[in-house]
């Protein structure tokens, strides 16, 4: 099996999204953190219809 150049690395980046957070959340308290999610989840969430 040849290897392929890959223009995207998955692993890559979910190692910097963690790192960021880890960065970004290092001293909050629990209740800091819970808002920290809750806030980002709420910003990036996708709307989904329901199919009937």
């Amino acid at each position: 099996m040849k290897y392929q150049h890959k223009s995207f690395d998955a692993v890559k980046m979910m190692r910097d999204i963690r790192d960021k957070i880890s960065e970004e959340t290092e001293n909050m308290t629990f209740e800091q953190f819970k808002r920290y999610i809750e806030e980002r989840a709420n910003k990036y969430a996708v709307k989904v219809e329901k199919q009937k």
